[in-house]
């Protein structure tokens, strides 16, 4: 079994090594935005305003703001303190804290929404159930979450980017694989969507997002 501390370290260093090169590489959403903010817009709703939610590995705030100007009461949480700066300094108005979603310090049952936009990607296959289990756990019954990743099943190791000597692991997954742990964590299956592959936009493989709900009758 993969050392939990090994890979978050190794994520939270890859992160605050390129925390400024990736923001401004990434200065939208995604490449893929328009379909990207249907699933952000969506789940908002289901979510509904003044929902609060958390944007667990929040990098640099895009996907926290977008939420906060759907009308949800959201703060970001991630890993690096360098990107953690930079959706600080572009977000004033928001809350941003540095934490693990692995270790969330947060009340049973006291969030309305989960969002995990393209931080699950790091994080081995074995420590995935425990992962869940959190999620389920800090959601009210009701509370619905949303995942993005990458899918497919073969990683992609980075020794390099942005000029930078790193080391990271980048997971690609399948959709049913992870609706599968879902399930076993105690959700509901909303929705599944899979983005075909967009080489143009530096995307090689498909883009998968799930929407998952804590049912009503669960233990908060």
């Amino acid at each position: 079994m993969t050392d939990a501390a090994d890979f978050v370290t190794e994520t939270r260093v890859f992160y605050d090594t390129v925390a400024e090169e990736y923001a401004a590489r990434f200065s939208d959403l995604r490449p893929g935005t328009p379909l990207d903010r249907g699933v952000l817009h969506g789940f908002a709703e289901l979510v509904g305003e003044g929902g609060e939610v958390a944007d667990l590995g929040c990098g640099p705030g895009r996907v926290t703001a977008y939420l906060a100007s759907r009308g949800l009461s959201v703060f970001g949480l991630d890993l690096s303190e360098s990107m953690l700066a930079i959706a600080r300094r572009e977000n004033p108005g928001l809350r941003f804290v540095r934490g693990s979603m692995l270790e969330l310090d947060l009340p049973d049952g006291s969030l309305d929404g989960v969002v995990s936009w393209y931080s699950i990607i790091h994080t081995p296959e074995e420590h995935l159930p425990a992962l869940f289990a959190g999620f389920h756990r800090v959601l009210r019954p009701g509370g619905h979450l949303l995942l993005g990743f990458q899918s497919g099943d073969e990683p992609r190791r980075y020794e390099e980017a942005f000029g930078h000597p790193v080391s990271l692991t980048f997971r690609r997954r399948r959709p049913e694989r992870v609706a599968a742990l879902l399930e076993a964590a105690g959700f509901t299956l909303r929705a599944r969507t899979v983005r075909e592959p967009d080489e143009a936009g530096g995307e090689p493989v498909a883009q998968a997002s799930l929407v998952a709900r804590k049912p009503t009758g669960a233990a908060a």
